[in-house]
């Protein structure tokens, strides 16, 4: 019969942590430097570092090789330059009639894929007094932001007479891959053709920028398409583009998504558990309750089919019952659980714990949307590591 028991309460209530390991970062950087040797490397910091922090992966990126940095909005160019970071910095996607000036004041470079984009650009150049750094993005097979083929030369056109009046560098012309996850998929060889000729026709009208195409997949697979920079994003922080097992993948996972046991306790059988009584004690069990669900990145439809499992006292064990709000409840059977336990729902798994592609498997999604999924309102996220903090617990 599982003893269960109470620690004294400790000091500091933190209900969950997102702990990322600024080590597995550099590590991974490395790896992406290796495998692009003849081209620089652009860490891709967009929706907060996909929730790892920008700023924390900017630093560890950095230290292990990166010498761009890429984002998506105007916010998230501006933090990292408010945190002191100076690297070359790429800002892809805008709003119309945004105010561009402090982004060309602080050395951001733009992504344009239009006349219209590129005026708004050049008047915030104006207001800064100096030329704009241009990105400009041409549509090569995504037919999502970029410019088209018709319109390529009338861009190509107007960047080129922006330049000549000083207003504007055009520092690189670019484009994004629709199937990099497959390295043989035919598209890849279309869209890399198209972007040359794009690239081909902004030299042809005497402007030299730098051509970049490959995202992680691409970075890892393909090196025919590392041109001269590569923008890796998703393999920065150690997921695999091609979904391998963390066994077969040469990238460590960042993040560990963890909670600790708020109270333990021994349940009869024929008990019903949590909302709508979905499972039943089938003996008497204890039953463990972490503070976590729905409300911080734990989605009910992960225990839809009754597989989510957390490790927890160096055994996986299975969460029962719908995942609620704010807490899950975990089966442990007639094991010893105190409250303080540290719970893993995923992380690295090298340890057996699940792992972000385990929940990605469950959703039927990718990996991506699980780890940028964390809510850290109320989920603390600290970060491990070469000058990282340590973790609360």
């Amino acid at each position: 019969m599982s003893r269960v028991t109470d620690p004294s309460v400790r000091a500091e209530a933190v209900r969950a942590e997102a702990v990322v390991d600024l080590a597995a970062v550099r590590h991974n950087v490395d790896v992406l430097r290796r495998a692009s040797p003849g081209a620089e490397l652009m860490a891709v910091l967009k929706a907060d570092g996909y929730g790892h922090g920008a700023v924390e992966v900017a630093g560890a990126a950095l230290r292990a090789g990166a010498s761009w940095l890429g984002v998506c909005t105007l916010d998230e160019a501006a933090a990292l330059r408010a945190a002191g970071i100076t690297a070359p910095l790429l800002s892809w996607l805008h709003l119309p009639g945004e105010d561009f000036g402090p982004a060309v004041s602080s050395d951001v470079d733009l992504a344009v894929s239009s006349r219209e984009h590129l005026a708004a650009v050049l008047a915030g150049a104006r207001a800064a007094g100096r030329p704009a750094r241009l990105h400009l993005k041409a549509d090569t097979g995504l037919s999502r932001n970029g410019a088209p083929a018709a319109q390529w030369p009338d861009l190509l056109d107007a960047a080129a007479k922006a330049a000549a009046d000083g207003e504007a560098e055009v520092v690189a012309v670019w484009s994004h891959l629709a199937n990099a996850d497959t390295p043989d998929h035919p598209s890849l060889d279309v869209q890399a053709a198209r972007l040359t000729a794009a690239w081909t026709a902004a030299r042809e009208r005497g402007l030299d920028p730098i051509r970049h195409l490959a995202n992680s997949a691409a970075t890892m697979s393909r090196p025919d398409l590392h041109f001269d920079l590569v923008r890796p994003g998703i393999a920065v922080y150690g997921l695999d583009p091609f979904d391998r097992p963390v066994a077969q993948s040469p990238l460590v996972p960042a993040m560990t998504l963890r909670a600790r046991v708020v109270l333990a306790k021994r349940v009869p059988a024929g008990e019903g558990v949590s909302y709508g009584h979905a499972w039943t004690t089938p003996r008497e069990t204890t039953l463990a309750l972490l503070p976590v669900g729905y409300a911080d990145g734990v989605t009910r439809a992960l225990n839809r089919h009754g597989r989510m499992k957390v490790l927890l006292g160096g055994a996986l064990r299975p969460v029962v019952g719908r995942v609620c709000m704010d807490q899950v409840v975990v089966d442990c059977g007639d094991d010893e659980v105190r409250v303080g336990d540290e719970a893993v729902l995923f992380g690295p798994g090298t340890d057996g714990a699940p792992t972000a592609q385990d929940w990605a498997d469950e959703l039927g999604t990718i990996h991506y949307e699980v780890v940028t999924g964390v809510h850290l309102r109320r989920v603390t996220r600290v970060h491990t590591g070469a000058g990282g903090e340590e973790p609360r617990w």
